[in-house]
């Protein structure tokens, strides 16, 4: 089971590497039937996802930073109290006024995805002038988006993130998770995503 563990771990450090460090021109387009799977096993359960290829829409940035978060995994609780796909902390979903009792949690996948909307549609809000100021700027070699400024302050919050863009991207503001991910890491990784049709909304209601 350590063995394993530390495969994936390489596996998705790998990962990140590959798509910190390739050069920001590269394209990379497979082929539409294209798929790429990885099992992860926890104790007796096998659990098996498939990442495809997808547009870089919504759809493809949500997906792509739930399978980054957790490998897609709507069950997962991290060791430091993380939960779901996405990796909420529990002060995150007592802001968005959402039940936050682990079961409840991470056994109503809808629920999860609920909550990853309307903390998108959230940070959008705090985050309006920034994405206006700067979406489509190079800071430091580093192509600020959308979509990277919205995954960055799931990582670090939006707070953070808004010190690190208003500082023009001074390091020792751009502050990293337990695992070392920085903001810049999550601006990179997840730039060039079309959020552009979600709402940024003060507070966001969960909706049945």
């Amino acid at each position: 089971m350590f063995f394993k563990i530390r495969l994936i771990s390489f596996f998705l450090k790998a990962i990140l590497f590959g798509l910190v460090f390739l050069p920001s021109n590269l394209t990379i387009t497979p082929p539409d039937d294209f798929k790429y799977s990885v099992s992860l096993s926890y104790d007796f359960e096998q659990i098996k996802h498939t990442v495809p290829f997808i547009k870089k829409d919504f759809i493809g940035f949500k997906e792509f930073l739930g399978f980054f978060e957790s490998g897609s995994d709507y069950k997962k609780i991290n060791r430091l109290g993380y939960l779901g796909k996405y990796q909420f902390g529990k002060s995150t979903l007592k802001v968005l006024k959402i039940d936050y009792l682990i079961n409840n949690f991470i056994n109503e996948p809808a629920l999860q995805e609920k909550a990853f909307l309307m903390n998108v549609m959230r940070n959008k809000w705090i985050l309006r002038r920034e994405i206006r100021r700067f979406n489509g700027l190079m800071i430091n070699n580093l192509l600020i988006t959308e979509s990277g400024i919205i995954a960055a302050a799931h990582l670090s919050g939006p707070g953070n993130v808004k010190k690190f863009l208003r500082s023009n991207g001074q390091i020792n503001l751009d502050f990293k998770d337990i695992n070392g991910t920085k903001i810049s890491d999550y601006i990179r990784i997840f730039k060039g995503f079309d959020i552009s049709k979600i709402r940024s909304v003060r507070k966001p209601i969960l909706l049945d």
